[in-house]
């Protein structure tokens, strides 16, 4: 059995993923000049790609922590030592899993669960949103709390540089890769006609899409990805025969406001302190502030009569796709969108400036906004109001300009 494990997080098991899809170390330059391949190649046939390294910045840091891709300097800075060098010799698979890695990102999801809430049904967004959020924060404390290291380089080539300050266990990309894929399955059967059938190949081909793109990027073991996948199950499973109760105490108990405010904003405070900057913190905080004005604004809209849900009876059927479906879905996303970014750029502005004042630094110190408790409310706020904004906003602004 621990063979097992120790073959599952080898470096080495992803090193010959990524060599069997194409991608390589870049050969190494001698002192005269002369290549020195990591194995035979024909190097007029490829292209070397040269990244940076990030340097990022490290806070309060004291002490070195066990995430091997760093080391601290005298500066208290942490250098990212990880290979900026590769060579890719199988262009379709890099485009398909840099695509696929894309689609696990925060980014990502921000942009595509508003979309669900204003082209398909804002319940499906609500379950969406609150499953994302639970099985993100659980997973970002656990890579927290176990402190283990990413895969290592060499032998491993990295395409990512932000999250490299991050620890590895378990992969967040395939925890919610699984949650929001199978989420959206099995809610969107009580809701929406569909061939179950061809819902469940798509829900596996794009969240095994997902988590073989945290090897080939080189960010995950095999073993990461394994347990992520695991316990978003797990949690899955833990909470599917709870929905209807969940969704009957979020839209109706007059604690629910409280409560969706509350809890994630302790929980944000709460998050394990490392010796060093993380983006994980910032990223959890982001997670659970949308899903905190989310949950606000549902209940609000519940309270006064106007879901925007589809009348029913369930499970509906969806209009046929058409140029003009097509054009008014396209229009939405645009206009519902330009709508969050204005309001993430006020919110951030405003919340950001007000809270530099008060603890007396400048708001373009990088450092002192990775403060807990400057990066903590600033962001809560900014994407508290983004979660408002989506879920209440956005659908009115629709009916006046009739887009609805």
């Amino acid at each position: 059995m621990w063979w097992l494990i120790s073959y599952l997080n080898s470096s080495n098991l992803v090193a010959t993923f990524q060599q069997a899809c194409g991608l390589y170390p870049a050969p190494e330059t001698t002192e005269t000049g002369q290549v020195r391949e990591h194995e035979p190649s024909n190097l007029t046939a490829s292209k070397v790609h040269h990244r940076k390294g990030d340097l990022v910045a490290n806070g309060r840091s004291l002490s070195q922590d066990d995430n091997s891709n760093y080391n601290h300097t005298a500066d208290d800075c942490k250098i990212n030592h990880a290979s900026t060098q590769y060579e890719v010799r199988n262009w379709p698979l890099y485009f398909l899993f840099v695509v696929s890695a894309a689609l696990g990102s925060e980014v990502f999801y921000i942009s595509f669960l508003p979309c669900i809430h204003w082209n398909l049904d804002p319940f499906l967004c609500r379950r969406l949103v609150n499953m994302w959020a639970v099985v993100m924060y659980i997973g970002q404390v656990m890579k927290d709390i176990l402190k283990l290291p990413r895969p290592t380089v060499p032998p491993v080539v990295k395409l990512e540089q932000r999250v490299h300050a991050e620890y590895g266990m378990p992969s967040t990309h395939a925890m919610g890769a699984i949650a929001i894929s199978f989420t959206l399955l099995f809610s969107a059967q009580e809701r929406v006609q569909f061939t179950f059938e061809v819902g469940l190949v798509l829900a596996v081909v794009l969240s095994g899409l997902v988590c073989l793109s945290r090897l080939y990027t080189g960010m995950h073991s095999a073993l990461d990805v394994i347990c992520g996948i695991l316990i978003s199950a797990l949690i899955l499973g833990i909470i599917y025969p709870h929905w209807s109760i969940l969704d009957s105490l979020q839209l109706n108990s007059p604690l629910s406001p409280a409560v969706a405010l509350a809890l994630p904003l302790y929980l944000c405070y709460k998050y394990p302190e490392l010796d060093h900057y993380s983006t994980t913190r910032g990223d959890t905080t982001i997670i659970m502030a949308v899903s905190a004005g989310c949950s606000v604004g549902y209940w609000v809209n519940h309270q006064l009569g106007q879901t925007f849900e589809p009348t029913g009876p369930f499970p509906v059927t969806l209009p046929p796709m058409n140029a003009v479906t097509f054009a008014l879905g396209v229009t939405r996303f645009g206009v519902g969108l330009a709508i969050l970014v204005l309001t993430r750029q006020t919110a951030k502005w405003v919340s950001l400036r007000l809270l530099c004042r008060c603890y007396g630094v400048a708001h373009s110190d990088i450092v002192a906004r990775q403060r807990k408790e400057i990066e903590v409310p600033y962001k809560f706020s900014t994407y508290l109001v983004i979660g408002l904004v989506n879920s209440m906003a956005v659908c009115r602004v629709f009916s006046l300009v009739r887009l609805l």
